[in-house]
């Protein structure tokens, strides 16, 4: 299938991969035939790649949906999408839809979707961020002129989970890799080890990732290496995880970390790069 260069992320995403495309894409393998991608986020490295099966999964329900009725019903996403004001009294009643959640349920899978979109693009600094009852809670970003409805890259992604055979999921991560059959790749993003105790951002979603989720991860790993899967997984170059995945091919890479609420905090970052493969 021939690679469509519209195909790129519509959403922006804490520890999104778009800038690093250059450097991982030479250390992926040289033959895909199904590529798993457990931790999708913005899905910078599916939408490169546009591989022609593929298994998308994220725990986070919302982001799903959204992937869901870009396939289904984009034309609907975008006619909803342009309803939508870039005003700060307009913006927090959208993001308080979901306070009532019985009103909410009731919505439309597309202006549910529709409303993800709105406040990724108009909210400060693109930062999806839930609180603990797994509300969206980011405030207004008051930008001039947000893209809002992207119709030429929403149609483009649509196009390309059409014409692939794309299986999306929002479930737990290890139920997805159980599933796989031998000769799958696996690309795993997971949300990262912070590298500092104020650099701990998982509010993606309302449970968090702790160490001993990256310690169950890591196992998971293994388990696909006994398997005969390969995986490369990104994340913080801390000690912590480098110990982890001692075991295997580790490439530290450097990576720019565009959100910080201290703008001098903000700059190129070490991050590892695990692969069990050469």
């Amino acid at each position: 299938m021939k690679k469509n260069k519209l195909v790129a992320p519509v959403l922006k995403w804490v520890g999104g991969k778009r800038q690093l495309l250059d450097t991982l894409t030479p250390l992926l393998p040289q033959k895909i035939t199904t590529y798993c991608e457990p931790f999708v986020g913005g899905g910078a490295m599916l939408f490169s790649l546009q591989p022609q099966t593929a298994f998308v999964n994220d725990i986070n329900s919302e982001l799903i949906g959204v992937y869901s009725v870009i396939k289904g019903n984009v034309e609907a996403l975008i006619a909803a999408l342009q309803a939508f004001q870039n005003e700060a009294d307009y913006f927090y009643a959208v993001r308080d839809w979901d306070r009532e959640k019985s009103t909410y349920e009731m919505r439309s899978d597309v202006e549910k979707a529709a409303r993800t979109l709105y406040l990724n693009k108009t909210c400060y600094n693109g930062l999806f961020r839930v609180n603990n009852a797994g509300e969206f809670n980011s405030p207004f970003g008051n930008y001039r002129n947000p893209n809002i409805v992207n119709a030429p890259i929403l149609r483009a992604v649509s196009a390309y989970l059409n014409a692939a055979t794309v299986n999306l999921s929002a479930i737990d991560y290890a139920e997805v890799l159980r599933a796989l059959p031998k000769g799958a790749f696996v690309y795993l993003d997971p949300p990262y080890d912070p590298v500092s105790d104020t650099a701990n951002f998982t509010g993606y979603s309302r449970r968090g990732f702790s160490r001993m989720d990256q310690i169950a991860l890591r196992a998971a790993c293994d388990d696909l290496n006994a398997r005969g899967i390969k995986f490369m997984l990104s994340n913080s170059a801390t000690d912590f995880i480098k110990e982890q995945y001692a075991a295997y091919n580790i490439t530290i890479v450097q990576a720019k970390r565009a959100i910080n609420s201290d703008a001098a905090k903000r700059g190129e970052v070490d991050e590892v790069v695990v692969r069990n493969y050469e």
